[in-house]
């Protein structure tokens, strides 16, 4: 008889959670439903063969139905403890900002059908992006559940977590500023050397910065000034947005993008990108 598989993005999402959230007991992140849930025959943690036909992980969502196969879909985790910048960081604070995320809409919460979980250790909550439903039992006041859309089997489930750590580390970026920064790197690398105050210098490589993680060995050695401050953007570096703004509308050299490309300037930057490679190219 066939059984409930756990997919891949997945058991990857899982391995990275127990390494990155520092939870060193394997059992308390899991994907595959045990005994209970298959007696029940209706959770997200199992696939076709251990569902019945009625499951609301399947009748409720035409996502569900049309994703339906003998994959789990489901993630638990359970309590864990970090200290980063002296803020304590617990399964409770990251459920709450996880809800908050799915609540916004963001883009790597969009495979996320429910979460089930416990904001203060004594009431167990539901978000349920459907409006069905918005109980769970006691179980979830130790572990947090993320159910995802069954037609979401092969897509990534790591970001979202990853983003969760970058953030906590310091790292604020939003997924839509990390999308602006790439479209303005993307620019400044079809960029005419005119644009450039010295013309020997290639436009930099936003495909070998990404590769080698701005590793400067790696860009020509006549680049490497001109490129220190844009890598420095990459990495975060916090700048004065005024003079940044000021940077900017006053000439486009790299020192100048690199300065205003993080935080909310990003649109601009690609903006102005945008016209002065049209004026080069006239």
């Amino acid at each position: 008889m066939a059984s409930t598989f756990a997919p891949a993005p997945l058991k990857a999402a899982r391995l990275y959670v127990l390494d990155a959230f520092g939870i060193g007991e394997p059992t308390a992140v899991g994907i595959v439903g045990d005994i209970s849930h298959r007696k029940n025959g209706s959770s997200y943690h199992l696939g076709a063969p251990q569902l019945r036909d009625d499951s609301y992980s399947i009748v409720e969502s035409s996502r569900d139905r049309h994703g339906l196969s003998d994959a789990a879909s489901a993630l638990d985790i359970g309590k864990f403890t970090l200290v980063r910048g002296g803020k304590t960081h617990t399964l409770r604070t990251f459920s709450v900002w996880l809800v908050r995320q799915c609540e916004a809409g963001t883009d790597d919460t969009r495979d996320i059908r429910e979460v089930i979980y416990s904001p203060d250790g004594k009431t167990v909550k539901r978000w349920d992006r459907l409006g069905r439903r918005s109980t769970g039992d006691s179980s979830h006041l130790e572990h947090t559940h993320i159910s995802y859309f069954r037609d979401s089997e092969n897509h990534d489930k790591t970001a979202l977590f990853r983003r969760y750590i970058r953030e906590i580390e310091g790292d604020v970026m939003t997924p839509a500023q990390e999308a602006k920064l790439d479209k303005a790197l993307a620019l400044l690398g079809q960029m005419p050397k005119a644009v450039w105050d010295h013309e020997e210098q290639d436009p930099v490589d936003p495909k070998l910065m990404r590769r080698t993680g701005g590793d400067m060995r790696m860009l020509d050695k006549r680049a490497r000034d001109r490129h220190a401050a844009l890598l420095a953007a990459i990495t975060g570096v916090d700048v004065d947005e005024q003079a940044v703004a000021a940077s900017v509308l006053a000439g486009l050299t790299p020192e100048r993008i690199a300065a205003a490309i993080p935080g909310d300037l990003a649109q601009a930057v690609v903006d102005e990108l945008h016209a002065r490679t049209a004026r080069s190219a006239e």
